[in-house]
């Protein structure tokens, strides 16, 4: 059986509205082609004789950049969770964002590399919560390659190391997604080489008393960041059972 071909695009550093502004073009996009899908189908249209090969298939990309630094909301986020001031934002030189992904606070800024998959979950399969998992298990194999062992707690979505451990959980990478007529869009964010103070200005995720880490943390040395953009596009591949055009 022929895999799902998936576009991969490498947007770079790109500010934050802007990737989302692409995403969203790219999900409506997909949407308004399943309407017409659907009104064709039930117009018992022959999708042979449309003229256009393509006339069933929704696109899917997988979408890679780093933010100047930023805070986003998630839309059942907290404001109380944000610890600074619009001021003290502007004065650093920090976006904010209410976004309309899920999840609650977080941060993006250089040498953190963020995910956005724009799928269309129909042609994998329709459960939000195995989507998840399944980004989590990507971003728990690339860690793998560092000899990091990244792990899941109950109920919390995104990676973190030492997860069973009371007192030493610290996540290494958030998420939070957005799905409409099963096309997602929005993703993860992998803390490579990250300036980790950006987080003491937040409660990261709405958690309290968790810390954040990155793959530089962890290692106590600078991570090339390109090397491990290559390793999550081949582990989303293999995750997803895609090929990356």
């Amino acid at each position: 059986m022929d895999k799902q071909l998936v576009t991969f695009k490498d947007l770079g550093l790109i500010d934050y509205k802007s990737a989302w502004d692409y995403q969203e073009g790219l999900l409506q996009a997909n949407v308004r082609l399943k309407t017409a899908i659907a009104k064709k189908l039930t117009q018992n249209i022959d999708s042979s004789k449309s003229g256009d090969p393509n006339f069933l298939s929704t696109s899917n990309y997988f979408i890679l950049c780093e933010h100047p630094p930023v805070y986003t909301l998630g839309k059942s986020g907290h404001l109380e969770n944000v610890l600074i001031s619009e001021a003290e934002m502007e004065q650093k030189g920090i976006q904010f964002f209410k976004t309309n992904r899920g999840g609650d606070i977080t941060f993006h800024g250089p040498n953190q590399i963020v995910g956005y998959p724009v799928i269309d979950l129909e042609k994998f399969y329709t459960d939000i919560g195995r989507y998840l998992r399944e980004l989590e298990e990507v971003i728990i194999l690339t860690l793998a390659e560092y000899n990091i062992v990244g792990g899941r707690i109950k109920g919390e979505t995104g990676v973190w190391i030492d997860p069973e451990i009371a007192g030493k959980e610290r996540k290494i990478c958030a998420m939070g997604v957005r799905c409409s007529r099963w096309i997602t869009m929005h993703g993860f964010a992998l803390n490579v080489n990250t300036d980790l103070s950006y987080f003491e200005n937040i409660i990261p995720c709405g958690i309290q008393n968790k810390k954040v880490t990155s793959i530089q943390n962890e290692l106590n040395s600078l991570v090339d960041i390109s090397g491990v953009k290559e390793k999550l596009q081949r582990n989303f591949e293999k995750v997803f059972s895609v090929s990356l055009i």
